[in-house]
């Protein structure tokens, strides 16, 4: 048992344009600044643990990177603190590039 799901980049779109969604992308710093997905906030994976406070609620949390692996962590190590509610975005910030969908410049 994980404690996260899967989701897709067709879902989460749908979910963000409803904004019932926090985004969090764990990229380093400088695959974020290739683009990031819009809505999203920048929290690299080794300050994750440095953020959990931040990420408490009851919206659900998507997390993203590259191909889905370090998202899958992220998501994970989030579950082992018993937040519910979360998703890691399958196929990463290359799948919702071959779904069509924008990326933003980082903020």
């Amino acid at each position: 048992m994980t404690g996260y799901m899967e989701i897709e980049a067709v879902e989460l779109h749908q979910l963000l344009a409803e904004k019932k969604v926090l985004l969090v992308d764990v990229r380093n710093d400088d695959e974020a600044a290739r683009g990031m997905i819009p809505g999203a906030t920048h929290i690299p994976l080794h300050l994750l643990p440095l953020k959990v406070e931040e990420l408490n609620g009851e919206q659900p949390l998507v997390f993203y990177c590259h191909s889905g692996m370090r998202s899958a962590q992220a998501a994970a190590f989030m579950a082992s603190k018993f937040r519910g509610h979360i998703y890691n975005l399958q196929g990463g910030i290359l799948a919702w590039g071959k779904a069509g969908f924008p990326l933003n410049p980082k903020k």
